[in-house]
């Protein structure tokens, strides 16, 4: 069986755990706490960061490489479309959340708040928080402005964007960071997403110290 080496919260790990998932590829998941540096860990991604899964005889570290391995060994199925136009359109928004939206939102408020507490690193940094806080609110107004011109974000059909847009805004759920009356397109889009077979184990998830908000696992929230 395969087995992937994961933090819960991480909305890379999540990526890749969605992938998985929806392509239906049984694994089991080990918590791993990266920032102690184990050297087992260590030997498996000298980077020392997670997702890190071993399928296939290989072990394999980045989310986007991985999901691209899945996409290509298991291609049914598919979250990528076949036009190369949109495949484009696909990993554009997989760059823009895993990089433009974790650096200005996600960094900035589940990592301050969670993270830094379980790493016992301190306090979160209240100007963090408050730009975070700030950021989402144009983030889920983009993905507004998408979605009315989409059934999905990236076009017609579920893929790997809309998948990397879950990671990041479930983890910031867990920790109610997301004002879904924001926008009722982008809480409809979620829905969709969130009440997906794939989603569950997501919604199982429990970080001691950090309960879940009551409506984390409520499909019709």
């Amino acid at each position: 069986m395969a087995r992937l080496f994961h933090v819960p919260l991480s909305p890379f790990c999540r990526k890749v755990r969605l992938s998985l998932a929806e392509k239906k590829i049984e694994v089991e998941r080990v918590e791993e706490r990266y920032w102690e540096q184990d050297p087992d860990f260590m030997r498996r991604n000298p980077a020392g960061k997670v997702p890190v899964l071993q399928l296939d005889g290989i072990i394999m570290s980045e989310s986007a490489a991985i999901c691209e391995y899945i996409e290509e060994t298991r291609p049914e199925p598919s979250l990528m479309p076949s036009d190369p136009v949109q495949r484009l359109e696909v990993r554009r928004l997989v760059s823009w959340f895993d990089d433009k939206f974790h650096d200005e939102v996600t960094s900035k408020l589940l990592y301050e708040r969670v993270n830094k507490k379980v790493m016992k690193q301190g306090f979160p940094d209240s100007r963090n928080v408050k730009d975070g806080a700030k950021a989402i609110k144009y983030h889920i107004d983009y993905m507004a402005w998408l979605l009315d011109h989409r059934r999905w974000l990236a076009g017609d059909v579920m893929t790997l964007a809309d998948f990397a847009a879950a990671a990041h805004l479930s983890s910031l759920d867990y920790i109610s960071d997301v004002d879904w009356n924001r926008s009722d397109v982008v809480k409809d889009w979620y829905a969709k997403i969130k009440s997906r077979p794939a989603f569950r184990s997501l919604l199982a998830d429990q970080v001691p110290g950090f309960p879940p908000p009551k409506h984390y696992n409520d499909l019709d929230f």
